[in-house]
């Protein structure tokens, strides 16, 4: 009997184990999978059941699932494989017995207009097809999506298409916190969550570094087309810059605003704020 976490190699995984792990739950009943196990010895040794799984390699999954009970569905990051890769995870869960998936989707992944909730509504809608019990926790954005281009900010300010759209932005860690809350609670199976924190514009991202840092950063807003062309010329594939700056698009239409509290009421407490999180990136 044991929880298994896929994509552990990966941060959210990571995160969902050291969450689990924080709640009590005993490493050995833990299994973290990735492709690269290597990446796990550290897991290994503190006593955590480490296997390798590949989401295209169903024999794999069949193998890392065995004596699954509970299964942390990280999603995968091949966009346009990730309906039938699910299929292979549904698969071998089913195969398992697995009393319960917790799957990470997209934020209002069954009507967003978003290029990357395609993939995830289709995720859903196997699972939901499976009839196994699943529980859906659809994250937002991440504030990593943006702390990592914080000294770019500072030297170049902010460009995007965004608009004065509100993004419920919160941090990995946190819905890490979430999945693992959603696994060691009872009652859980058919529950959807959209998960988020407290929402903001990506000029009050602006305004918040040029406080805390006393340099000034401005945002300028551009068309979509034009935002696309900006992260081409920055050395971004096209492809990518389009998924990204239909993220912005999206934001613009208020696709990426969560209402409600479902990842203070999972997690126990406020989400990571935005000022808390650029104070711990500077």
């Amino acid at each position: 009997m044991s929880i298994v976490v896929t994509g552990a190699t990966g941060h959210l995984g990571r995160l969902i184990v050291e969450s689990l792990l924080r709640r009590g739950v005993p490493a050995g009943e833990i299994v973290a999978l990735g492709r690269d196990t290597d990446r796990l010895a550290d897991l290994a040794h503190r006593g955590v059941t480490v296997r390798r799984a590949d989401y295209d390699d169903l024999a794999s999954l069949r193998a890392a699932f065995a004596g699954a009970e509970q299964l942390a569905f990280v999603s995968g990051t091949d966009i346009g494989r990730r309906i039938e890769q699910a299929r292979n995870v549904v698969t071998a869960a089913q195969e398992a017995g697995v009393r319960l998936i917790a799957y990470t989707s997209a934020p209002k992944a069954d009507t967003s207009s978003l290029i990357l909730a395609v993939d995830h509504r289709g995720t859903e809608q196997v699972i939901a097809d499976s009839g196994l019990p699943y529980v859906f926790l659809r994250n937002s954005w991440y504030f990593e999506n943006y702390l990592p281009q914080i000294p770019t900010y500072l030297e170049h300010g902010i460009a995007g298409a965004a608009g004065d759209g509100r993004i419920s932005g919160a941090a990995r860690a946190d819905y890490a916190e979430a999945v693992a809350a959603v696994l060691t609670t009872e009652g859980q199976a058919g529950r959807v969550y959209e998960l988020g924190g407290a929402g903001f514009t990506m000029t009050e991202l602006a305004e918040e570094l040029s406080r805390q840092t006393g340099r000034q950063v401005g945002y300028t807003d551009l068309p979509v087309e034009k935002y696309v062309e900006v992260l081409v010329g920055a050395g971004l594939p096209r492809a990518y810059a389009e998924v990204l700056a239909d993220g912005d698009r999206a934001a613009a239409q208020g696709e990426l605003h969560v209402d409600g509290d479902d990842l203070a009421k999972l997690i126990g407490r406020e989400p990571t704020t935005l000022a808390e999180a650029i104070r711990a990136a500077l």
